[in-house]
């Protein structure tokens, strides 16, 4: 999807319009993730961004919880990745990529993984990144989530999710266009 055609959808929808206020709350709330981080900088980032800002709002209605994890020095971003405590339900019961989706002759779920990803305007989370969240706290103790596969496994037909189970992070494999009422996806956003 090209950059127009994102950013004339990213109008922010009427039940959005405390986005910043609840960000701002989860912020303070959870000062463990986000240590040395003041939220006036963010709020202003985020102001300065309706393209990035219309995402968040789209991770926040499906149910993804946003919150700020970390800050990239070398590109002055601030990172976001879905915070909620379970796979956020509103991303729940999809295959992995669209190739799976179109590989799937009946029973096809409503979207991919992968795809949602895009036209939300955020990444799908990286094996280290979903590490790294673990580190922050106990996510996907009763639930999975896709995260980004290898390019060789997913030739083969398979994709990669996670999970967390018995005090630790559990990566498995499945194929593509498997889907589950339990598993869907973590994403991340830079602002």
């Amino acid at each position: 999807m090209t950059k127009n055609k994102i950013s004339s959808k990213k109008k922010l929808m009427p039940e959005f319009t405390g986005l910043l206020e609840k960000l701002k709350e989860r912020f303070e709330n959870n000062m463990n993730r986000h240590k040395g981080l003041e939220w006036e900088k963010i709020h202003a980032k985020l102001e300065s961004n309706t393209d990035k800002l219309w995402s968040l709002s789209e991770m926040e209605g499906t149910g993804g919880e946003p919150d700020v994890v970390g800050y990239d020095k070398k590109t002055g971003e601030f990172i976001f990745y879905d915070c909620s405590a379970e796979s956020p339900a509103g991303r729940r019961s999809l295959c992995y990529d669209r190739e799976a989706l179109n590989s799937r002759k009946e029973h096809k779920p409503k979207n991919s993984a992968i795809n949602m990803a895009d036209e939300m305007g955020i990444e799908i989370l990286k094996e280290d990144e979903y590490r790294k969240l673990q580190e922050l706290g106990n996510f996907d103790t009763k639930t999975s989530s896709w995260i980004k596969t290898p390019q060789d496994i997913r030739e083969l037909g398979g994709a990669v999710f996670a999970d967390f189970r018995y005090g630790k992070v559990f990566i498995y494999h499945n194929g593509a266009e498997s889907y589950y009422a339990a598993r869907g996806f973590r994403g991340s956003l830079r602002v």
